[in-house]
């Protein structure tokens, strides 16, 4: 596998003389357009995302940002294996930040499960790519680069690619399209043998519009998805050539350090800078709305000149609050039911007034910082009236246009630099905006790049964290034991779907959502709101099993009987696991089941307690069906990671607010699981055939329930308050398994 890792700007976004050949719904006049912006010399445009040069490389441009999740293989392995190129052909390119690469299959995957009304499918079907170029969007987030740009952009593109380069051998030849075949980045004529590589045809294809209709392989026909290859990506991150956004670097250089508002919302009002500007280095200090930077020429420089300067924001009625303010306030929210509806299905309250039992549990977890490896950075640069940006972001697209919008530069004269993330988990999305805004300003200062980087401990305490949330529930029996309804109120303050994510049959269901805001700036966390949701809604589900004298495994099973993929990924898990089985003395299995982001995922969670009666979670076993595999091993690898990340907030995650700002500072007061603690993860891929589901997010959410569920047998307690540093388990009382 060739690498190719240039760093491109537009001008130089094709080169090589090469031909590109795309798809992705582009009208005609988009093609047009290409050639007649873009094009250079002998190049030609059919779209984008295919580039063939003469001696038969084949480059694949990824719309897509990489950040550790494999994309960068995923992708063109999918496009390459529906062109019939071989593996060893194909060279891997970042598509540039322009907007004939923003990202219209993802509008349209998304408005698909939003569950648009069938009478607007068509419109944003249609104006996809108009959407998208409106709106900047070169996302890559919500576990969709491979369900959705994959497969209905990589797929086809390299399904017409290889469906008009046919069409030109058949030309040349004067034979009929049915006689030829393709092969390793050959077309061949069946009858007489001869055959002409794809570099050979480009220039001819160039010259044809894309079809309107592909044909894409039946499974059994691929000869690269389906294959572990590895990623194309790791020989660079391995030998350090790999280029991250914080290692943007000029001889001219400088480097801002940043204090925000401590208290979020506030604004600067005075600052005392001593001698700051007198210390070896310092070049400015820069006073902005909420915040004030002291600009250096190396960032150790900065970084210790701003200890120096003092200064002082103005007061908020956020000044007292604490965690436990914000959540006495959700429980006052929750008491007034005053909500709005999510999903209501038959008569959950009168089940309620009938029922022969009932039982409530009410559920919290607090805020959580994204803490990424590579701490939040942004570098700027001002000149000859355009404006570079170097930084790891979700979205080239939307960061060119923030930049270019507060340099006060049109849209066409900014220049992003694309590089790999550190790190993403919806921290690096665009509308994250506090080190892009503030890292453009400053620069707006100097004629030099200006490189602002936000400290470990200021990226922990001014991130857009996940939201803290408060459910409460209630689910009511029969005289038979038969749960007849499930009720639910939570705070959610954005998006809400994985509430109403109930699979059970449980036939009368009220789920209602009542406002959560607070000062605190929220966002997107690796899965958004599925990793609070599944926690409480898969624990309380425990409960009812419990409560109805069952055993959890088989209360899912009969509960599921209406969700085949639900009960297939349960029995797999299960299975692997030993459920049901003997297990060593003091050990217990707790079990989750969750869809979200179009998979379905179960996980089986081995769990004790140590001498000091902390939990140990010794192996957790998933079973993932995700319609159908790409790259087995980006499957295993981003199941493997979504656990640990989820673990991670299970365990130890936590932020608090003391009189109105963030109390923890670093990794030493908000722990991550180390190696030595990490447990045994054993990954089994269910091959449904189904639609494709995304990777990136969907094993987060269930181990947090799991392994509170296997606690409760172990312990007899109840878990539904994260993260478990915080309870007591010495006095345990364990639960017979039913």
């Amino acid at each position: 596998m060739k690498i190719n890792r240039r760093r491109f700007l537009l001008s130089s976004a094709v080169v090589g003389g090469g031909v590109l050949i795309g798809y992705s719904a582009l009208k005609p006049s988009n093609h047009r357009r290409a050639n007649a912006e873009l094009a250079t010399g002998g190049e030609h445009y059919v779209t984008s995302f295919i580039k063939i040069e003469p001696n038969n490389a084949i480059t694949v441009y990824v719309p897509h940002s990489e950040m550790g999740q494999g994309v960068h293989t995923s992708l063109p392995m999918m496009a390459a294996d529906e062109l019939d190129a071989a593996w060893e052909d194909i060279i891997v390119e970042q598509a540039p930040a322009i907007d004939l690469f923003a990202n219209g299959d993802l509008v349209k995957g998304f408005a698909g499960e939003f569950g648009l009304p069938g009478f607007l499918t068509g419109i944003v079907n249609a104006s996809a790519v108009s959407i998208a170029e409106l709106m900047n969007l070169q996302t890559t987030g919500g576990s969709s680069s491979v369900r959705f740009t994959g497969e209905t952009a990589m797929r086809t593109a390299g399904a017409a690619a290889r469906q008009m380069l046919i069409e030109c051998a058949a030309n040349r030849w004067s034979v009929a399209r049915d006689d030829c075949s393709t092969e390793l980045g050959h077309v061949q004529h069946n009858a007489s043998g001869r055959s002409l590589s794809y570099g050979e045809l480009a220039a001819d294809a160039a010259l044809l519009e894309p079809p309107e209709n592909v044909t894409l392989k039946d499974p059994s026909q691929f000869t690269i998805m389906g294959k572990a290859i590895s990623r194309v990506d790791i020989p660079a991150k391995v030998d350090g050539t790999a280029n991250y956004g914080i290692d943007a670097h000029s001889e001219d250089m400088l480097y801002a350090a940043i204090r925000l508002a401590p208290v979020f919302g506030t604004k600067l009002v005075s600052v005392d800078a001593g001698d700051v500007l007198s210390r070896r280095g310092v070049k400015r200090i820069i006073e902005l709305e909420d915040s004030v930077a002291v600009v250096a020429d190396s960032y150790w420089r900065a970084k210790e000149a701003l200890k120096g300067v003092k200064s002082q924001f103005e007061s908020s009625d956020a000044d007292t609050t604490s965690s436990a303010d914000l959540f006495a306030g959700f429980e006052r929210s929750l008491a007034e039911d005053k909500n709005s509806k999510v999903l209501e299905i038959g008569d959950a309250e009168d089940a309620m007034d009938s029922a022969s039992d009932v039982i409530e549990g009410n559920y919290t977890v607090p805020y959580l910082a994204h803490a990424a490896m590579e701490p939040m950075n942004c570098t700027v640069h001002l000149h000859d009236g355009i404006v570079e940006v170097w930084t790891s972001t979700q979205d080239a697209l939307g960061i060119k246009g923030r930049v270019a919008k507060i340099a006060g530069v049109a849209e066409d004269d900014a220049i992003f630099h694309h590089c790999y993330l550190g790190g993403g988990f919806g921290r690096r999305l665009p509308f994250n905006w506090n080190v892009i805004d503030h890292a453009t300003l400053i620069a707006k200062e100097f004629d030099v790049p200006v490189k602002t980087v936000m400290s470990r401990e200021d990226d922990m305490q001014q991130d857009y964290y996940r939201p803290a949330v408060a459910s409460n529930f209630k689910a009511a029996f029969d005289a038979n034991g038969v749960v007849q309804a499930w009720h639910n109120r939570f705070t959610g303050p954005i998006q809400t779907p994985g509430a109403s994510h109930i699979p059970y049959a449980i036939p009368n269901k009220s789920i209602r959502v009542v406002d959560g805001d607070t000062h605190v700036p929220i966002a997107a966390w690796r899965s958004v709101d599925h990793s609070q949701q599944t926690f409480f809604t898969e624990s309380f589900v425990d409960e009812i099993a419990h409560r109805s004298g069952k055993n959890p495994y088989q209360f899912r099973m009969e509960m599921l009987a209406d969700h085949p993929r639900h009960r297939k990924v349960l029995e797999v898990a299960a299975e692997a696991a030993g459920y049901g089985e003997n297990l060593p003395e003091g050990h217990a299995l707790g079990i989750a089941v969750q869809e979200s982001f179009g998979s379905i995922v179960a996980e089986v969670a081995e769990v004790s307690l140590d001498t000091n009666n902390r939990p140990v979670i010794h192996k957790v076993t998933c079973a993932i069906d995700c319609g159908w595999a790409v790259n087995p091993d980006t499957v295993e690898a981003q199941v493997e990671s979504g656990i640990i990340y989820g673990l991670t907030a299970a365990l130890y995650g936590e932020i608090t607010i003391e009189n109105g700002r963030v109390a923890q500072n670093n990794f030493p007061d908000y722990e991550m699981v180390r190696m030595a603690d990490a447990p045994e993860i054993d990954v089994h891929i269910v091959e449904s055939g189904e639609k494709l589901g995304g990777l990136g997010e969907p094993s987060t959410p269930p181990i947090a329930a799991a392994v509170s569920n296997g606690l409760y047998i172990l312990t007899g307690q109840r878990v539904r308050e994260l993260p478990l540093k915080n309870h007591d388990f010495s006095r345990s009382t364990p639960i017979a398994q039913v």
